[in-house]
């Protein structure tokens, strides 16, 4: 009978960390800023982060592939954290009207949109945004701007989800904000 030997096998997978970026880890916590701009995230209690010279190693006890799973998930996340402070991310969106003249504005000092007249309606519809965002409005096209994919993704469908209307033909009633490009994607 052979002996088994009770070696744990590791996930792990290593990130190359970009010059002019500052990596932090906190316990479960990654801190990675660049010029002023910070992005944070919290791993899970399994994932086990350190830094070695300019790598980031994530690794996990265990490998089988729920582990593989969430190091390549987490690994993706830093990834997009990175990729965010060089380059930022971009959604287009564009406002359609058939019916009513719509316009849209964004208050910069309150962090929301405001969208009047949509479809005759006396009430404006407002959103709030939480997180740093910029907002570029040139009729009919609006940009939203931010370092963080999350902030950036979730404003633009905010704002799309904002704009849909209920209970009319789509055919006829085709007037909202629609998300046009993404990134890494284009719809047009």
């Amino acid at each position: 009978m052979a002996k088994k030997t009770n070696k744990i096998k590791i996930t792990m997978q290593e990130i190359e960390i970009p010059s002019g970026i500052e990596v932090k880890i906190e316990g479960n916590t990654i801190i990675i800023k660049k010029e002023g701009k910070e992005a944070k995230r919290i791993a899970d209690r399994e994932i086990e982060m350190k830094q070695e010279g300019s790598r980031l190693i994530i690794s996990m006890k265990r490998n089988r592939r729920e582990q593989k799973r969430k190091i390549g998930t987490f690994a993706g996340h830093i990834k997009n954290m990175i990729d965010g402070l060089l380059n930022g991310f971009e959604y287009d969106l564009e406002i359609c009207n058939v019916h009513f003249p719509m316009t849209l504005t964004f208050d910069k000092a309150k962090n929301e949109f405001i969208i009047k007249n949509l479809l005759g309606e006396k009430a404006p519809r407002i959103l709030k945004i939480n997180g740093n965002i910029e907002v570029e409005i040139k009729a009919p096209h609006v940009k939203i701007k931010s370092h963080d994919i999350e902030t950036a993704g979730q404003a633009a469908a905010n704002l799309e989800k904002l704009a849909r209307i209920r209970n009319r033909d789509r055919n006829k009633f085709q007037d909202g904000i629609f998300i046009t490009k993404k990134p890494g994607r284009s719809y047009l």
